[in-house]
């Protein structure tokens, strides 16, 4: 078989490729509609077939098992929230801090039972949803660090009171989604201003990282 009857060969196989691609996106994005405010035991292979319009084969087809289809649309939403998270390099730190801050409160607000899924662990001790939960916390430290101090291969220290405010942030967005009193916007500034605690406590305990300007000026 020559090049041109390669190619020729090739070019059906790269098309099903494409398709199979797209359509798991698709049934993806159906997911993550479904799940958005739904808990994972309230909805069965049944139902999201039914309101998917697809039969359940193909579901498992591509997932093999509603927990993983489940998995699938949590790393698919979560993916989104991270690499918003990590952009606008180019901005302030101050304003790269509230677009990271906001973009968390609003995929919790809009993604409520993923959100709760991630942050909880998922039902009993679920290893692959704690390490979805782990990679999220890590990204979100990398971003402040890279903000904060120009370079996210910080010290012990460092990492551990920025993680310590990401786990309050979660305790407190967990609430916040489930006691919506606080406009979007307040609660933004308030876990901002907890930030800027945070930053002056890492550098009253190690003065080689200095908090950034904003954060002695409460961010």
């Amino acid at each position: 078989m020559n090049i041109s009857d390669q190619r020729a060969a090739a070019r059906p196989r790269a098309r099903g490729t494409e398709r199979s691609v797209a359509r798991r996106a698709e049934l993806i994005a159906i997911g993550r509609r479904l799940f958005a405010d739904t808990s994972y035991d309230a909805l069965s292979m049944d139902d999201i077939a039914r309101q998917a319009h697809v039969a359940k084969g193909l579901i498992y087809y591509y997932f093999q098992s509603k927990r993983g289809y489940y998995l699938a649309i949590i790393q698919d939403s979560v993916a989104d929230l991270v690499t918003f998270a990590a952009s606008g390099l180019q901005l302030p730190q101050l304003d790269r801090v509230q677009r990271t801050i906001d973009s968390y409160l609003r995929y919790a607000e809009h993604n409520q039972a993923a959100y709760r899924t991630v942050v909880s662990g998922g039902v009993g001790f679920d290893t692959e949803v704690h390490a979805i939960r782990d990679g999220v916390r890590e990204a979100i430290v990398a971003t402040i660090a890279e903000g904060a101090y120009g370079r996210t291969d910080i010290a012990p220290l460092a990492r551990m009171g920025l993680l310590a405010w990401v786990c309050s942030v979660e305790g407190a967005t967990l609430d916040w989604i489930d006691r919506p009193e606080l406009p979007r916007d307040t609660m933004r500034e308030l876990l901002v201003r907890t930030l800027g605690g945070a930053l002056r406590a890492i550098e009253e305990l190690d003065p080689s990282y200095p908090a950034p300007e904003p954060a002695r000026r409460d961010v």
